[in-house]
């Protein structure tokens, strides 16, 4: 008996649909109706109305084009400047960091961080070919990127990412043995100095454009 009702809720649902669907139709052919009517009967000045809407479409067109490319040179002010990293979440340092390297020249510029990812926040790249895996940490002036967080960085850049640059940017610093780490490992470490400079400039660091190293990252 159950399965008979809910097989009849879903027949009338069913039919409930087909009808409004229908209704809708009928309405639809009314007003090309009276649209194609009056067009007829008053040719002269529906070729007007039509020249008015016609008008209002571009113009809403280009205002919003307008809009549009007003945003994004908002953006790309703020984007320039390393202060306004201070009030983003990790997604939007993210995103942030993702426009930066865009703006930098880097292709293929993808954000992937989020539970699983890695390591990995944003893939791209490099105007070499070289693939880059960056590690994202918006952190505190006073909250420096220990060794730890290299160390696991390591273990997945190159062997899970497969990069040719394992990047880590930071709008903190980053701790004596963090950087001994990276530079044992092959990680372009980028703290908050150098990250203004970059958005300043949009020029990546040195170590970015170079030809990829041949040697792997440690594990």
């Amino acid at each position: 008996m159950a399965g008979k009702r809910k097989r009849a809720r879903g027949g009338k649902g069913k039919k409930r649909s087909r009808t409004a669907r229908n209704w809708l139709l009928a309405a639809v052919a009314v007003v090309v109706l009276v649209v194609v009517r009056f067009v007829q009967e008053n040719p002269v000045l529906s070729a007007w109305i039509g020249a008015l809407l016609l008008a209002l479409l571009i113009t809403a067109g280009v205002v919003a084009l307008k809009v549009r490319r007003a945003r994004k040179r908002e953006q790309a002010e703020r984007d320039r400047l390393i202060e306004f990293t201070d009030g983003m979440g990790g997604v939007e340092f993210e995103q942030w960091t993702a426009r930066l390297l865009e703006r930098s020249g880097f292709l293929d510029v993808t954000v992937v961080g989020g539970a699983g990812d890695a390591g990995a926040d944003v893939l791209a790249q490099a105007p070499d070919g070289g693939r880059l895996v960056v590690q994202c940490k918006r952190y505190g002036p006073n909250n420096k990127v220990g060794s730890e967080a290299l160390q696991r960085f390591a273990g997945t850049a190159r062997a899970y990412h497969g990069a040719d640059y394992a990047v880590l940017v930071t709008t903190s610093s980053f701790t004596a043995p963090a950087r001994d780490v990276a530079n044992r490992v092959g990680i372009v470490l980028v703290d908050r100095v150098a990250l203004a400079e970059w958005a300043r400039t949009a020029i990546a660091p040195a170590e970015l454009t170079a030809v990829p190293s041949e040697e792997p990252l440690a594990g």
